[in-house]
C-alpha cells in the first residue's frame, strides 16, 4: 500500500495527528498551521490505511465552502469519489438527520426550512396577530432572542415567567412562535440544531444507530461551536471517545454570536482518554509577525498555550504609523498601497482591516479619489448600507418631495402604522392621476377613505418631513444632517436592536454626520447647487457600481471578524486605539477584552510578508472627536519587532511605539503638521500633510468650512495662527 501521498506533505506534528490511533483527540492548530490539511489527510488515512468504510465517517464544518473544499481534496488524495462521506455544515447534517427521521422528530415529512429572512417575516406577521407594536418589540430583537434560547437548548416550556414585563412578553412571543411553526411545519436554522439534538437525546434507537454507524466524527473550527452543537456532538460520541476536533482557543472571536470558548477547554474534562497535539509551525507569516502576535496573545489568561514559529525567515519589522487624524491615516495607507503596486505588487494582495465598519468610509473615499479599485469583503460599502440609505432618503425628501424612491423607502421606516394597503392606495392614485407619491398621499388623505389610524399615521409622516425641512432650512450641511439623523427616529430604531448589528448601524449613522462635516463643498464649481444636493449627489456617486468587479485586481477592505481564514501579503491593521480597538465596551470586561486580544492576534496573523499597524492621535468617528491613547495591544509588542514609519521616512529605532509625540510633526520651512493656519478664501484649518520642495512645495489643509484641500505654498499665502 502506497501511503506516501498521504504522509509526505506533512510535518512531524501533522503526521502524528493524522496517524494517531482512534481516540478522542484535540488538534490545537495555530493560525496558518495547516489544519484543513490535517483533517483531509486524517480522513484519507482512516479510509485507505485503517480500512474504515467512507459511510462510517462524519466530518462537520461551519461553511458550505469549507465542506466542498474538504470533499474535493479527499477525492483528489484518494482518487475516489467521496459521495458516501457525511461531510457538511452543522445545519446541513442536522437537516439530513431530520429528513431521514421526520416522524421520530415529530415533524411532518414535508417540513419547510426557513432562512433568516423567512423567519423574520414570520415573526413580523406573528407580532401583528398578537397586536404588538413592532416599534416597541422590534422583530429583529425578537428573532435574536428566540434563536439565542434555542442555541442554548432552551424551549419556551423550560422557562419560568418572572416579574420582568419585558421578559414575560418575550416568553409569550416565543411560545406563540413555537406554536405557529408547529402548525405550519416550519423549521428555522436554530431549530434544525435543537431538534436534531432532541432527536438523538430522546430516541435511543436512533442514537444507537448513528453511534454505531459513525466510527469517526471530525469537527473543524471547534472553538466556534455553541452549546447545542457541542451537546449533539457529545451524544454522537458518548462512551466511544471517537471525536477528533481541530481548533484554536486563540482564534475564538465569535462569542458575541453564541460561540463558547469553554467547549475547547471542557473537551479534556468530558473525554478522559484524550490526546492533545499542537500544530505550531506556521506556513503563512514571517518570524517577526509571529513573534509579535505570540507576545500579544500571551497576555490572555487560561490559554492552552502554543508558540507559532516558521522556518521561512524573520522578514521585515512591523511598521507602526502614528497618524495626525483619521484622514491622515487613510491617506498614508492608500499611498503605501500605491507604492506597493508601483513596485509590482497586486492590489488584491493588500488588505485594510478595521474593528468597526464605520471606519471604512475614510479609506473608501481616499481610494476613490486616487482611482484605486477596491472591494468591501463580506459587507457593503459605506453608502450602500441600509441604515445610510434610509437616512439619505429622509434628506432627499427634504430637498425634493417628489422623490418617489425615497418616499417608499422611509414612509414606514421606522414603523409608524402605515401598512401595505395604504401604500398600494397611494401608488394607484399616483398612477391614475400622474402624481408623485407625496402628492398622491395628500389626495388620499383628503378623500377621507382610510381608517382614522391609517390617516393619522400618514399625516404624521408628511408632517415629520415638513417639520424637518423647516427646522433645517437655515442650517449648514453638517447641522442639517445631524438633526435629520437625530429626529428621523432611525437612531432609536437601531438602538432597540439588542444585537451588535444595531449598535453598528447607529455608529454608521454617526459616521454619516461626520462625512457631512468633512464634505468638500466648492460653490465655484457646483453650478449653484446647494450643499445638501451636492452631498446627496456625492453619496450616490460613491455607491453601487463604483465597487470593483470580482475579476478586477482590487484592494480588499474588511472588518477583522471577516478576515478570519484569509491571508494577504500586505496587511494594514488600522485604528489601534483605546476605545476603538479594544472597543470601549470590552475595556472593563475581562472576557470581552480577551476576545478583543484574540481578534488582534487573528488580524496580525493574516499578514504574510508586511504588516502595518496604524493609530490616530485624534479621531472623529461616530460624529464625535476624541484624542485616544494608543491601543494597549501596541504596548504588548516588544520594541525590537517594530519600526516607526512616517509619511516620507522610516525610523529604525522608534522613539516610542505607544505615545503621541511631538516628533511626529514634521517641519517644512515655517510650517509643520498639526499647525493651525488661515486662508483668505477657505478660512481656518489644520495642516495634515506637507510634501515637495521649492516652487513645487504643497500642503494639505483640513479647513473647518471648506473641507480638505491641497494648496501650492507659493500661491496659498497661508497665515500661521
Amino acid at each position: 500500500m502506497d501511503i506516501t501521498k498521504i504522509l509526505d506533505p506533512l510535518n512531524d506534528a501533522q503526521r502524528l495527528a493524522v496517524t494517531a490511533p482512534s481516540q478522542a483527540m484535540l488538534v490545537l492548530a495555530g493560525a496558518g498551521s495547516g489544519k484543513t490539511r490535517v483533517l483531509v489527510h486524517r480522513i484519507a488515512w482512516q479510509i485507505q490505511v485503517e480500512g474504515l468504510p467512507a459511510h462510517s465517517i462524519l466530518a462537520v464544518t461551519f461553511t458550505n465552502k469549507a465542506a466542498k473544499e474538504m470533499r474535493g481534496r479527499i477525492e483528489n488524495l484518494l482518487n475516489l469519489p467521496a459521495q458516501a462521506l457525511w461531510i457538511g455544515t452543522f445545519h446541513g447534517i442536522a437537516h439530513r438527520l431530520l429528513r431521514r427521521h421526520a416522524k421520530e422528530a415529530k415533524l411532518p415529512e414535508t417540513f419547510q426550512v426557513m432562512d433568516s429572512g423567512d423567519q423574520l417575516r414570520v415573526i413580523k406577521r406573528l407580532l401583528n396577530t398578537l397586536n404588538m407594536d413592532d416599534s416597541r418589540w422590534p422583530p429583529r430583537e425578537v428573532q435574536w432572542y428566540i434563536n439565542a434560547q434555542k442555541d442554548e437548548g432552551i424551549r419556551a416550556k423550560h422557562m419560568v415567567e418572572t416579574a420582568d414585563i419585558h421578559q414575560r412578553q418575550m416568553l409569550r412571543i416565543y411560545r406563540s412562535y413555537e406554536e405557529l411553526c408547529e402548525r405550519s411545519g416550519l423549521v428555522d436554522f436554530a431549530e434544525l440544531l435543537l431538534r436534531a439534538h432532541e432527536l438523538l437525546r430522546d430516541k435511543t434507537d436512533v442514537l444507537d444507530f448513528y453511534q454505531r454507524r459513525f466510527r469517526q466524527v471530525h469537527v473543524d473550527e471547534f472553538q466556534d461551536t455553541n452549546t447545542i452543537q457541542y451537546a449533539w456532538l457529545r451524544l454522537l460520541t458518548e462512551g466511544r471517545d471517537n471525536l477528533f476536533v481541530v481548533g484554536d482557543d486563540d482564534q475564538s472571536i465569535y462569542g458575541w454570536r453564541g460561540a463558547k470558548i469553554e467547549n475547547i477547554y471542557n473537551f479534556q474534562k468530558h473525554y478522559q482518554n484524550h490526546q492533545v497535539i499542537k500544530l505550531e509551525q506556521n506556513y503563512r507569516s514571517t518570524g517577526t509577525i509571529l513573534k509579535a502576535a505570540n507576545n500579544i496573545i500571551a497576555n490572555n489568561a487560561g490559554r492552552m498555550g502554543k508558540e507559532l514559529w516558521t522556518d521561512a525567515g524573520e522578514g521585515d519589522k512591523i511598521s507602526l504609523y502614528a497618524a495626525f487624524n483619521e484622514q491622515d491615516e487613510a491617506y498614508f495607507v492608500v499611498e503605501r498601497i500605491r507604492a506597493w503596486v508601483n513596485e509590482g505588487g497586486l492590489r488584491s494582495d493588500a488588505a485594510i482591516l478595521y474593528r468597526s465598519n464605520a471606519q471604512s468610509r475614510q479609506f473608501e473615499e481616499k481610494l476613490m479619489a486616487t482611482g484605486v479599485p477596491y472591494r468591501v469583503y463580506g459587507g457593503l460599502r459605506f453608502f450602500d448600507r441600509a441604515e445610510i440609505k434610509n437616512a439619505l432618503a429622509f434628506l432627499r425628501l427634504l430637498s425634493n418631495r417628489d422623490d418617489d424612491a425615497s418616499f417608499e423607502r422611509v414612509i414606514n421606516t421606522p414603523t409608524r402604522g402605515i401598512g401595505a394597503k395604504t401604500l398600494d392606495d397611494i401608488r394607484c392614485i399616483a398612477r391614475d392621476q400622474g402624481l408623485s407619491l407625496w402628492a398622491a398621499a395628500i389626495v388620499l388623505i383628503n378623500q377621507r377613505s382610510m381608517t382614522a389610524r391609517a390617516t393619522n399615521a400618514l399625516i404624521g409622516f408628511l408632517e415629520l418631513i415638513k417639520q424637518l425641512a423647516k427646522q433645517t432650512e437655515e442650517l449648514g450641511l453638517y447641522e442639517k444632517v445631524k438633526l435629520v439623523v437625530e429626529k428621523s427616529g432611525l437612531v432609536e430604531l437601531y438602538q432597540k436592536e439588542k444585537m451588535d448589528k444595531g449598535e453598528e448601524k447607529v455608529e454608521n449613522l454617526e459616521e454619516l454626520v461626520n462625512a457631512a462635516r468633512l464634505f468638500n463643498f466648492d460653490q465655484d464649481t457646483q453650478e449653484n447647487l446647494g450643499e445638501l444636493d451636492m452631498f446627496l449627489a456625492h453619496a450616490a456617486l460613491e455607491s453601487g457600481d463604483n465597487q470593483a468587479d470580482d475579476y478586477e485586481d482590487s484592494v480588499q477592505l474588511m472588518t477583522l471578524h471577516s478576515a478570519k481564514g484569509l491571508e494577504f501579503k500586505l496587511v494594514f491593521l488600522s485604528g489601534m486605539e483605546e476605545g476603538l480597538f479594544p472597543s470601549q465596551q470590552s475595556v472593563d470586561d475581562v472576557s470581552r477584552l480577551e476576545e478583543e486580544r484574540r481578534l488582534c492576534y487573528v488580524g496580525m496573523t493574516r499578514a504574510m510578508r508586511q504588516l502595518y499597524l496604524t493609530y490616530a492621535e485624534s479621531r472623529r468617528l461616530y460624529g464625535r472627536e476624541s484624542y485616544p491613547r494608543p491601543s494597549r495591544f501596541l504596548r504588548e509588542i516588544p520594541g525590537e519587532y517594530i519600526q516607526e514609519v512616517r509619511m516620507r521616512a522610516t525610523v529604525s529605532h522608534p522613539v516610542t511605539a505607544v505615545q503621541p509625540k511631538a516628533s511626529s510633526l514634521q517641519a517644512t520651512g515655517s510650517y509643520k503638521l498639526g499647525q493651525r493656519v488661515s486662508h483668505a478664501k477657505f478660512g481656518e484649518g489644520v495642516i495634515l500633510q506637507l510634501e515637495g520642495s521649492g516652487a513645487q512645495e504643497r500642503v494639505q489643509v483640513n479647513f473647518k468650512q471648506a473641507g480638505v484641500k491641497w494648496l501650492m505654498l507659493a500661491y496659498a499665502k497661508l497665515e500661521v495662527l
